[in-house]
C-alpha cells in the first residue's frame, strides 16, 4: 500500500514538471494564446485620470494571460505623479485588475513640489496644484525637520487667532514663519524657538488690543522681547534690545 501511494505522489510530482513544458511546447502559453483584452481599474480618480492609467497599461493589453508581465504594468502605472502604490493581478481569462493608491497632498516643498501624507516628494505637472496647503521651504535634506517644525508651530498657535500657513528654513539654520494674512515671523534658531513663541504668543493678546490690522512683521530674535511692525508705518511696537 506504501508503495502505491510513493508511486502516485511521484507520478503527481513528475506530471506537474512536465506540465508546463508541455504547454510550451504546444503553445498553450505562447505569447498571444488567451489575450488580456479587459481593464479593470479602482481608484478615487481624484488627480489621476483614467485616461492616464490606460495609456500606462496599454503596451501590455493583448498578450496572452500567461505571458503578461505584472511587474512591468505595475511600474508603468507608478510612473504617473500622483501614484502613491499599485496592486495589479489578473482574472481568468482576460481581464487586468489593477487597485491605485493615490498621494494625499500635505503640504507644498520650495514652491515647486508637493510632500505627500507619508512624507514624499514628488512632482506634478499641474499649475495650481496645491494651492491652499502649507507651504514648506528648506534644504532637501532637511525635509523631515521642516515638517516637526511646521507641526510644532501649529500645536503653539492652536487657541490664537493667528493661521501659520508656511515654515522657512534658511541654509544657515535660521527659521521664519508665515501667517494667512501675509505677515512674517522671523524665529531665529531651532533651540530657542520655542522660548521665543511662547514669549510673543504671551504678549500678543495685549499687543493686539489697540490695533484693528494684524502686524505685518514680527522679529522675536531679540535678547529680552521682540519687533513688532504694523502695516501703517505711522504705527509700530518694539521690545526688548537687539541680540548681538
Amino acid at each position: 500500500m506504501r508503495g502505491m501511494a510513493r508511486l502516485v505522489a511521484w507520478c503527481l510530482a513528475i506530471a506537474l514538471v512536465a506540465l508546463p513544458i508541455v504547454g510550451v511546447l504546444r503553445g498553450w502559453f505562447a505569447v498571444n494564446r488567451w489575450p488580456v483584452t479587459e481593464l479593470t481599474v479602482q481608484a478615487e480618480f481624484k488627480h489621476v485620470t483614467a485616461e492616464q492609467v490606460r495609456s500606462a497599461v496599454l503596451p501590455s493589453l493583448g498578450k496572452g494571460f500567461f505571458a503578461l508581465n505584472l511587474d512591468a504594468v505595475q511600474q508603468s502605472i507608478e510612473q504617473l505623479p500622483w501614484v502613491e502604490s499599485v496592486e495589479v493581478r489578473k482574472h481568468w481569462p482576460d481581464t487586468l485588475l489593477v487597485r491605485i493608491y493615490e498621494r494625499q497632498p500635505f503640504a507644498r516643498w520650495n514652491g515647486n513640489q508637493l510632500i505627500s501624507r507619508q512624507g514624499a516628494v514628488f512632482d506634478v505637472p499641474e499649475a495650481g496644484a496645491g494651492d491652499g496647503l502649507p507651504d514648506l521651504r528648506g534644504p532637501d535634506a532637511r525635509l523631515a525637520e521642516v515638517v516637526s517644525f511646521y507641526a510644532e508651530t501649529q500645536r503653539a498657535f492652536t487657541n490664537t487667532k493667528l493661521k501659520i500657513t508656511g515654515v522657512a528654513l534658511t541654509e544657515r539654520g535660521s527659521w521664519s514663519l508665515t501667517t494667512s494674512s501675509g505677515a512674517q515671523i522671523f524665529v531665529g534658531d531651532r533651540d530657542q524657538a520655542g522660548r521665543r513663541l511662547r514669549r510673543f504668543l504671551t504678549v500678543y493678546p495685549q499687543l493686539m488690543a489697540g490695533h484693528n490690522d494684524v502686524f505685518a512683521y514680527a522679529d522675536l530674535r531679540y535678547t529680552n522681547g521682540f519687533a513688532v511692525r504694523w502695516p501703517s508705518p505711522a504705527t509700530a511696537a518694539n521690545a526688548g534690545t537687539p541680540r548681538t
